[in-house]
């Protein structure tokens, strides 16, 4: 979980480095980050065992599961009623 957990936050980081606007940036971070997160979380929560900081572990990957994709939501809104233009397939042909 661990190997996995570092494979989805090692793609978010590609992620942001190369795609092209920043909705498509946003949406690689958010998903692949949060999965990411959770595996190594979880990970975590296996090596320690049935334990109070396996609880713990748990309940920081519950609220990083609710709160990741709606700051993600949170930000995008923000920016398109900013007037942050996402990237069209007519912007692509210019040169």
């Amino acid at each position: 979980m661990l190997a996995a957990g570092l494979f989805f936050s090692a793609v978010a980081s590609m992620g942001v480095l190369r795609l092209p606007d920043f909705y498509t940036r946003l949406h690689a971070l958010s998903k692949a980050e949060t999965l990411g997160t959770l595996l190594m979380l979880a990970a975590v929560a296996v090596w320690q065992g049935l334990d109070l900081t396996s609880a713990k572990v748990l309940l920081v990957a519950v609220f990083l599961f609710l709160t990741n994709p709606t700051a993600a939501h949170a930000m995008a809104r923000a920016a398109f009623r900013g007037g942050v233009e996402p990237l069209t397939s007519d912007d692509r042909k210019r040169p």
